[in-house]
Order: structure tokens, then sequence, then C-alpha cells
């Protein structure tokens, strides 16, 4: 049995098994916080979701197996193009995609009846790209239309498009990326016109997009303490304080039948009101375990564009789930961003998967493989990498 995983699952095996423990745990609280819902959609047929659930949380992880299987190299050929695809669809979804609480955000994938939101592949096509970019010009740092230019451009054009109808998607990806050129050593004066660029073009996408008034009027609800609490915060700050320090118990929440997408947007108060605090404390930990081991994975990483790309990748999965943590605790602005790898989900969760299995290739032991003709550069390494082989 040891052998037979050592010789299927490469990588790291702690990130394996952070994942695996995620999976086991989106399982049990989808399958809890969806009883209305089914009630609703399914005639009371729970356990409906729970088997739709636990198939795209196991095409998910056959995704990520497959995705990790393959040098990781070969993602920097393919994120170009998957880029070219992207803005095509961002385009399409915005003058003519499903339309879901006043967002244009979703394709209808015909035959299969599937929903799929574009900006996923985008946001894995830009940090993928954004690596391939960085990792290539390392010589060139200063040189602003050699670096800057072919970055700001394509930053520029993704989180536009996706700012258009989802700005919490657009700002966060946004802030990956400057994370990306920080680690990548980009100069500070070449971000701050990054910065400058960014702001001008996602506010001139935002207040022409489908969701200026709904930002607007959820940044006024968060600053202004004497505007009513948003109904979802009030029942997320209920479920969490009577949730207390070991909760209510495994499929006992009450605010699940009240709280607004309780098994995506506030599946974290769920959570804390069934698991309590400590429940709540272990989710936490575990997003900062799998952020470790990302980290981690950058530092033994051979190549700066391996190091780089496993970066960006676990810093958008982990701010996201911040981000998502945040609001249902009235740290932040509700956004409606989903909580990766626990939140329900339908092709979000194999895009994710392929995510994780990115990171994991990386952390495969790369080293030994010939490089390949055309690639970046895997002998430029970014200084940490340097300490790290020294």
């Amino acid at each position: 049995m040891k052998t037979w995983l050592q010789r299927n699952l490469k990588g790291d095996p702690i990130l394996w098994a952070i994942v695996l423990l995620f999976s086991f745990i989106s399982i049990a609280v989808v399958y809890s916080a969806t009883g209305t819902l089914a009630y609703k959609k399914m005639d009371g047929n729970t356990e409906h979701f729970l088997f739709k659930h636990s198939a795209l949380i196991f095409v998910g992880l056959g995704f990520m197996w497959l995705a990790h299987r393959i040098d990781y190299r070969y993602y920097s050929r393919l994120a170009l193009y998957a880029l070219l695809v992207s803005v095509p669809l961002l385009l399409f979804t915005y003058l003519m995609g499903s339309s879901i609480n006043e967002a244009s955000r979703w394709l209808t994938i015909p035959v299969i009846n599937q929903t799929f939101q574009p900006s996923d592949l985008a946001k894995l096509a830009l940090i993928s790209h954004l690596a391939s970019m960085l990792s290539r010009r390392q010589q060139h740092l200063q040189d602003f239309w050699t670096t800057l230019f072919p970055v700001m451009l394509w930053v520029g054009i993704i989180c536009g498009l996706i700012a258009l109808t989802n700005a919490s998607t657009s700002s966060l990806l946004f802030a990956t990326c400057l994370l990306l050129m920080f680690i990548g050593r980009v100069p500070l004066k070449q971000m701050l016109v990054m910065v400058i660029i960014g702001v001008t073009v996602g506010g001139a996408a935002l207040a022409s997009g489908q969701r200026w008034k709904t930002v607007q009027s959820r940044l006024e609800n968060f600053s202004d303490p004497t505007k009513k609490t948003p109904f979802q915060l009030e029942h997320s700050y209920i479920a969490i304080a009577t949730g207390g320090i070991a909760g209510k118990g495994p499929g006992k929440s009450t605010e699940r039948n009240i709280l607004p997408h309780p098994y995506s947007d506030f599946i974290y108060a769920i959570i804390i009101e069934e698991y309590g605090l400590l429940g709540g404390a272990v989710v936490l930990f575990l997003y900062l375990a799998f952020l470790y081991r990302g980290l981690k994975t950058v530092m033994n990483s051979y190549g700066a564009f391996g190091g780089l790309l496993s970066a960006g990748l676990s810093f958008s999965l982990v701010l996201q789930a911040l981000v998502n943590m945040g609001v249902a605790v009235g740290l932040g602005p509700i956004t409606g961003l989903p909580l990766p790898l626990l939140s329900m989900g339908g092709t979000s969760l194999i895009f994710t998967g392929i995510s994780i299995g990115i990171i994991l290739a990386v952390s495969r032991g790369e080293r030994e493989v010939r490089p390949m003709t055309g690639e970046p550069d895997d002998t430029a390494r970014i200084p940490s990498q340097r300490a790290a082989y020294a």
C-alpha cells in the first residue's frame, strides 16, 4: 500500500493530507448546509446534494492527480493559450452569460448543463503566465518595456474584464499579481505604476460594468456603523455567537435554514456554529498550513518559474479563504467569494484541483528532469532559492 501511494501520489505528502482532510470536512459541512436547499428544490431529497458534491470533490481530486503528474514547465506553454481563450470567453460571458444575482458570470456548458465561470480559467492562466514572464525576465527587471509593459497589459486586460461582473474576484487576483511581482523582485517604482494603472483600469471597468451599485452599497454598509447590519452578516454573527467553544454538533445548525448561501459564501459561519471556535480554528490552521507548504515548495523549487508559480497559486487560494472567513466574522465587506476547498461548487472545484495539482507538480523534485528547450530558464532563481541551495 505504501509503495502504491509513493508511486502514484508524488509531491509534498503533507499537502496531499491537508487537501484530503479539507475534502472530508467539505462533504460533511455541505451535506449539513444544503438541507433547506434540498427541501426547496429536490422535494426533501437531502442525499442529492451529498452525492453531487461528493462526486464533484472526487472529480476535482482526479484533475489534481492528473495535473500533478505533468512536468510543471509545460504549464508555461499552456498559460498563454489559456489566456487567449479566456479573453473572448470573459467578453462573451459579460454580454450573453447566464445572469445570477444581477451579474453575468456563468456560461452554461451544453449537453452536461453545468455552469462554468470563465474567471476561474482566467485566474489560473494569468498567474501561470505572469510567473512565466517574470522568470524569463529576471535579468531585465529594470526595463519597463521588456518587463512591466507585457505584465501590465495582461493583468490590466484580465482583471479589467473580470471586474465588469465580479469586483471581488478581480481585486483579489490583482492583489495576487502584485504579491507575485514583489516575490519576483520587480522594483517598487514599477509596482507603484502597476497599482496606479490597475486602480484606474479596475475603477473604469467597475463603473461601466454590472456591479458598481452593489459594490458601493456593500462598502457603505461596512464603513458606516450607523447603518443596519446586512441580513446575511446579522445571521452569520448569530451562527458564530451561538456556536460557542465546541459548537452545537454536526448537522445541528439552525442558521443554515436562514442564511443565504450557507453552503458557499457563509459556510465558515456554519462550520463555527456546528463545530465551535475550535472547529473554526482548525480550518484556519489548515489554510495557514497549506500556505506554509506552498511556500516551502517555493524555497525548494529549482527554477524561478516553479517558485513563482507555486507562490502565486498558493497565495491565490489562501487569500480568498482569508477574505471569505474575514467577511463571515465582520472584518470586511460582503464579497460573495466562496471558501475554496470547502464551499459547494461546480467547475470551480476542478480549477481548484488543477491549481493544487500544479503546486504538487512543482514539489515533485523536478530538478532531476532535463531542461526543456524554450521553457523558462531553470537556472534563474530568486534570492530565497539561491539561499536554499547555498
